[in-house]
């Protein structure tokens, strides 16, 4: 953690390559800069001291500029989820922002002022000398299944530290460039996509392709060596050549990744996928690569795991403060795992009602608190059975009553959910089985669901 944090000073003494490109063919690291100290200008005024703004933004430069001049001393900056006018709304209720910085026309609540970034110019400026690593600097909004956010906050130790972390990981350095099919305002990207690329001097382009043909497309143009993915996004990819002579590592997170889609990119395109495991609350917690034949997970070199009671804990600089740690500083996660030799962990799936569907966080007892409200329905069990990478991520749910509407349910369900909180496998019971001491009997339970 020590090196971080020196490595976090010496950021802020200004850029390493000051005519390298930040942006494939766009913005360098000088006008990158040069944009932070023109942010960090405007955030000297009194009404910015104690204040929180919306960082309504997805310009991968602009983005970079704005965290340079926050870990320089700036305001809080609050990540929506979505830049939809719910999102942004619902984002204010909770905050009681009335400043934004956005790139772009935004659906920003009515009377929100508007900061803009600042010309771009050559000039290398340093945004400050000085910087508190402990001190927050963003607060991470991600959506819920049934639009209700979750915040967790991130110091400039946590963003930098990992994006310091992940460059000696995986030897990013000023050689590479990387192209991302995630938008930097979701963490994965923020880490990978603008993050990353500044600590290490890499390059990164701007477009954002997630459609098979347009990513393969843009790491031939770019000549990209390295492609940052999702689980979904893979999947798409299946049969098809994406891959250049110049790409030599593929990463993927926010979710477990197949392993069939795993292994068909791989054989096809030649290069291993980097599967990154941890969540926005907790950082990067381990990685493997199943190119490599590594079939467990390997935990992070700043990150310590202990296993209690079948769930994994870990001890991290990357863990959210708010985060409840025990006297040893472990948090203990929602997720069971299981030893694999002296220094490796397999996943075996989640002991809460959290899952993830696609990279979105699907609460199921909110699924399940939908499902009871419709008349007719006298009990229900919704589960997320798990999938062949070892997540739970495939939602299923058996409800009991003989007389419930279907097709009511079924609209109910979708005019209250998003669409990938949606049950899968949706199916009626007159009475869901139990075991002798009154518990739900899981097993006959999913050989219903998964029968015919």
């Amino acid at each position: 953690m020590l090196n971080n944090i020196q490595d976090i000073q010496a950021l802020l003494q200004g850029p390493k390559f000051p005519d390298r490109e930040f942006i494939r063919s766009g913005a360098t690291f000088g006008e990158v800069y040069a944009m932070a100290a023109g942010f960090r200008a405007a955030f000297s005024g009194p009404e910015y001291e104690g204040a929180s703004l919306c960082l309504a933004v997805d310009d991968r430069a602009v983005m970079a500029a704005v965290l340079l001049a926050a870990l320089a001393g700036g305001p809080t900056l609050l990540l929506p989820y979505a830049f939809s006018a719910q999102a942004l709304a619902r984002m204010q209720q909770l905050t009681g922002f009335t400043t934004a910085i956005a790139d772009g026309d935004r659906a920003l609540p009515p009377g929100t002022t508007i900061i803009r970034p600042p010309a771009r110019t050559s000039a290398a400026q340093a945004p400050c000398a000085q910087v508190s690593p402990q001190a927050e600097l963003l607060r991470i909004f991600t959506g819920g299944s049934t639009g209700t956010p979750q915040i967790w906050s991130k110091t400039g130790g946590n963003l930098f530290g990992e994006g310091f972390s992940l460059a000696r990981h995986f030897a990013v350095t000023e050689k590479d460039c990387l192209v991302a099919t995630v938008p930097p305002y979701h963490i994965y990207g923020l880490l990978f996509s603008v993050i990353l690329p500044l600590v290490s001097g890499a390059s990164v382009v701007m477009a954002t392709p997630s459609f098979p043909g347009e990513i393969g497309e843009v790491i031939w143009e770019q000549g990209a060596t390295l492609l940052a993915g999702i689980p979904p996004h893979y999947r798409a990819l299946r049969g098809k050549t994406v891959a250049a002579s110049s790409l030599r590592l593929a990463f993927s997170s926010a979710g477990m990744l197949d392993a069939e889609d795993n292994e068909a990119f791989c054989q096809l395109n030649k290069v291993g996928i980097a599967e990154v495991y941890g969540s926005t609350e907790t950082g990067g917690i381990a990685t493997r690569n199943r190119h490599l034949g590594e079939t467990s997970f390997t935990a992070f070199p700043d990150v310590s795991w202990q296993i209690k009671d079948e769930r994994l804990c870990v001890r991290s600089p990357f863990l959210s403060p708010e985060l409840p740690v025990a006297d040893d500083g472990f948090f203990t996660t929602g997720d069971r795992v299981e030893r694999s030799g002296t220094s490796q962990f397999i996943l075996k799936g989640r002991v809460d009602g959290v899952t993830k569907v696609g990279g979105k966080r699907v609460d199921l007892e909110e699924v399940r608190g939908v499902i009871k409200k419709v008349p007719k329905v006298s009990d229900c069990v919704v589960m997320a059975l798990p999938d062949s990478g070892g997540r739970e991520h495939r939602i299923v749910a058996l409800v009991q009553g003989g007389e419930v509407d279907m097709k009511l349910l079924r609209q109910t369900l979708a005019d209250s959910l998003e669409f990938y909180a949606l049950p899968r496998v949706l199916k009626m019971i007159n009475r869901i089985p139990l075991q002798e001491n009154g518990k739900y009997d899981r097993d006959a339970i999913i050989q219903l669901l998964e029968s015919n």
